[in-house]
């Protein structure tokens, strides 16, 4: 099958002492570009485990940027159709 788009995303960790944070820029072939930031904490009774860090603080950027994503395309879809557009996760 042959690919027919490509997005590109970057996303970036910054560690800290207690606190993991990531940020991604996505990329869409329209010209847009979406941002979005994520973090997560260690308690300081927790084992240091970066990964741990890394994969939460990840999610949550992830998170944002579906819902970033999902608002594009309500907004798209509503300029199209000029009909309220609510797109559900």
């Amino acid at each position: 099958m042959p690919t027919l788009v490509r997005w590109h995303i970057e996303m970036d960790f910054h560690e800290g002492s207690s606190k993991t944070r990531a940020a991604v820029l996505l990329r869409l072939p329209d010209g847009t570009e979406l941002r979005a930031h994520g973090h997560a904490s260690k308690h300081p009774n927790d084992d240091l485990q970066t990964r741990v860090g890394e994969e939460l603080a990840a999610a949550r950027t992830l998170n944002d940027l579906a819902r970033q994503l999902l608002a594009k395309a309500a907004h798209d879809i509503e300029e199209s159709t000029h009909v309220p557009a609510h797109p559900a996760m």
